[in-house]
């Protein structure tokens, strides 16, 4: 009484094509195995060192402009301010 027969089985299955259809059945399992094959393709990938991407040279025509602004030239010395006139006496 407890266990299941061949004959539950054959009317779960039964029930499970028509419930599903026999396409959309081999559709779910095949996208079952490729999500598995693409999973067991990543982990390999994993494991394997990957090469240094080489920089790409782009044409003359299309070279980066520098833009970077350079050093200001260098200040010119200021003359000393000019010595007070005699007009202005100090207070004190």
């Amino acid at each position: 009484m407890g266990g299941l027969s061949l004959w539950h089985w054959l009317v779960v299955i039964i029930l499970v094509m028509l419930l599903f259809g026999r396409g959309r059945i081999s559709d779910l399992m095949g996208d079952l195995g490729k999500g598995m094959k693409s999973f067991k393709e990543g982990m390999a990938d994993e494991d394997k060192p990957k090469p240094p991407a080489e920089p790409r040279q782009l044409p003359r025509d299309q070279q980066p402009i520098d833009i970077t602004p350079s050093a200001p030239p260098p200040a010119e010395p200021s003359a000393p301010p000019p010595p007070p006139s005699g007009d202005e006496t100090p207070r004190g």
